[in-house]
């Protein structure tokens, strides 16, 4: 059974691949189809617009990090599910307290339930990559 994080982490990146295909959907529908999906538990509502909300602001800086750990794949070349489960893990990793490790398994899990066989090996490689250089940067060690 998934937690409710994990839970508002799937609606987002269902939401996140309407966005990559749909980008005129209907905002309202959006919004319905988000608290029907979590039971209007306004706690994990919230936790998901902010996950959403911030990797739609942040999608270029997301964009641009992700191609430089990606080794010879272009944004246009990753399914699209794999592309927006690493979005949205990246955008954890930069921008909210929950540990790295956590949210490379959270996007695994992701990737495994709605990506292709060889997905969530994909997104494990690019995520650890982005962690791993995301922390020398910041002079820190995994």
């Amino acid at each position: 059974m998934t937690s409710g994080r994990s839970r508002a982490r799937e609606v987002v990146l269902q939401i996140l691949y309407q966005d990559d295909l749909n980008p005129d959907a209907d905002p309202e529908a959006i919004e319905e189809f988000l608290r029907h999906r979590l039971k209007s538990n306004m706690q994990l509502v919230e936790f998901a617009h902010a996950l959403l909300s911030g990797v739609r602001r942040n999608r270029q800086e997301l964009d641009a990090m992700l191609v430089r750990c990606a080794a010879n794949w272009s944004l246009e070349r990753m399914a699209v599910t794999d592309r927006n489960v690493i979005r949205l893990g990246a955008y954890e990793i930069l921008y909210t307290d929950t540990p790295g490790p956590v949210v490379i398994d959270e996007a695994v899990e992701l990737a495994k339930r709605f990506g292709a066989r060889q997905s969530a090996q994909f997104v494990n490689g690019v995520l650890d990559r982005f962690l791993h250089d995301w922390l020398q940067r910041r002079g820190e060690t995994k």
